[in-house]
């Protein structure tokens, strides 16, 4: 019978630790809990953060971009300067204007529209009547991402030392510029 105490106090012991331990939380955890729906907020503050960290990453990827299409400019046209620079600035006031608060709702009515068109090309593509290589284009409004593959062959080129093809390629990409900015006055304008 001693024996059996002895057993079960022993027990006790060796299991009590454990089952307080088990409950234990740190000063933040306790925090988060006394106020409902703070991690909520947390998590909102962390996606705004990144959201402004991916944004600030993305203009400082555009002006790298800018700086470099000058510099070509400057190598291989420098007669175009002039006009390479009214188009680059042209196009920053467009994005301004177009990403500003008073045309949101245009922002908005055209990305509806597009997922719209998107859904009905994705229809298409399941029932069969579209290949997914022209869901892709019809999708991407039939440009394949047009300049952004101009850009890239361009640094190809360059880095090539391909002179011709790098003035090609800048002329290509000085219309593809104007025409862009053209497309988001229409789309201002609507």
């Amino acid at each position: 019978m001693i024996v059996r105490m002895m057993v079960i106090a022993l027990g006790l012991l060796l299991a009590l630790p454990g089952l307080t331990s088990a409950n234990v939380q740190s000063p933040a955890e306790n925090e988060k809990q006394a106020v409902p729906g703070s991690h909520d907020r947390e998590s909102e503050k962390d996606g705004i953060e990144r959201e402004d960290h991916n944004h600030i990453n993305w203009q400082a990827k555009m002006a790298e971009r800018e700086q470099k299409l000058l510099g070509w400019v400057d190598q291989y046209t420098p007669d175009k300067k002039a006009e390479w620079t009214k188009v680059l600035a042209e196009k920053k006031e467009l994005r301004n204007k177009w990403l500003s608060p008073e045309n949101a709702a245009k922002r908005e009515k055209w990305k509806q529209d597009k997922m719209a068109k998107i859904k009905e090309f994705k229809k298409q593509l399941d029932e069969g009547k579209i290949t997914k290589e022209e869901f892709v284009q019809k999708a991407h409004g039939g440009k394949a991402m047009g300049s952004w593959k101009t850009f890239h062959d361009l640094k190809t080129a360059v880095e090539a030392k391909n002179d011709k093809q790098a003035i090609e390629l800048l002329n290509q990409l000085f219309e593809q510029s104007k025409q862009h900015n053209e497309k988001i006055k229409a789309m201002l304008a609507e």
